[in-house]
């Protein structure tokens, strides 16, 4: 029994240490080069769908928050030994107002002077190529999916459904659009047209932000932004992205625009998961398409 309790002290150490490791290793850690370095490379993740509010950081979370990036970028624009941002990017998309939050603060960091590099990993779509759109450079695998520039909103008629089953749903409603998109009943069409001119407004804007980022024409990016999806390499032949390259090139790239000779040293910037770092992502699927929320008397929706 001794032996027991002895041996299991020592694994709950070993497993306090290890969290500890990941607690303490903070935002303006050390770089990745040894000994002081003055001029340094930062690095922001966002992993995962894009939402405002706060982050999902438990065992299987998969989201990011608006409010934790613009945070981190802030910290950046601020620390004068961060010459150069490399925000990482493997995200299929999110909410337009968090998406529009992350790339206004991109901008106000590019105004404080720091340059600015969207480095595409697995996936940077929709939400996700918004934020891409703001950064001074936009690198991306042969392989990355990348554009998905367009919104969607969704909505289900289940009162079928809930004939059969013999449930009536009655609503007490201030206006006549107060239940616009309630699952209970079929949208009519004048609420189809409100719908509708909300997805032209933020589509309108979505192009927008793509065609100054990439200093175009509106009527070019139109051609393009009709949802679909391009692989990096097709996405680098239309002027969607900038060059082909890994996650080091990107680094690499950032810090010859900030005038870093050599090798830049890089720090992580940004909120930890570490439950993520120990375990790495759980769960899977691919969600597509940048997503108005859907309020209604069911709750909140997105993805």
């Amino acid at each position: 029994m001794k032996k027991k309790i002895i041996a299991g002290v020592i694994l709950g150490v070993a497993a306090l240490s290890v969290i500890l490791a990941f607690v303490l290793r903070t935002e303006g850690g050390p770089a990745r080069q040894p000994g002081y370095v003055k001029d340094k490379v930062g690095v922001i993740y966002i992993e995962g769908v894009i939402s405002a509010g706060r982050s999902d950081t438990g065992i299987f979370g998969r989201g990011v928050s608006s409010e934790d990036i613009t945070a981190a970028l802030r910290r950046a624009a601020g620390s004068p030994e961060i010459k150069a941002v490399v925000i990482r990017l493997n995200s299929p998309g999110g909410t337009p107002a968090a998406s529009q939050e992350i790339e206004l603060e991109v901008e106000r960091l590019r105004q404080s002077g720091k340059k600015v590099v969207a480095s595409m990993g697995d996936v940077a779509a929709s939400g996700a190529y918004w934020v891409a759109a703001g950064a001074d450079q936009i690198v991306a695998n042969p392989g990355t999916l990348t554009g998905s520039i367009g919104v969607i909103m969704q909505t289900s008629n289940l009162q079928g459904l809930y004939d059969k089953l013999g449930i009536d749903t009655e609503t007490f409603k201030s206006g006549a659009h107060k239940d616009m998109g309630s699952p209970s009943r079929p949208v009519t069409p004048e609420e189809r047209a409100i719908f509708q001119s909300m997805i032209d407004d933020i589509y309108s804007q979505f192009v927008d932000v793509v065609a100054k980022g990439r200093h175009k024409d509106v009527s070019e990016i139109k051609t393009l932004a009709d949802g679909r999806v391009f692989t990096g390499r097709q996405a680098k032949e239309l002027g969607l992205v900038d060059r082909l390259g890994d996650f080091h090139d990107a680094v690499l790239l950032a810090g010859e625009m900030a005038g870093i000779p050599g090798e830049p040293a890089v720090v992580e910037i940004g909120p930890k998961n570490i439950w993520r770092d120990l375990l790495g992502n759980a769960g899977g699927g691919v969600l597509w398409g940048l997503r108005l929320p859907q309020l209604f008397s069911g709750g909140y929706l997105f993805g």
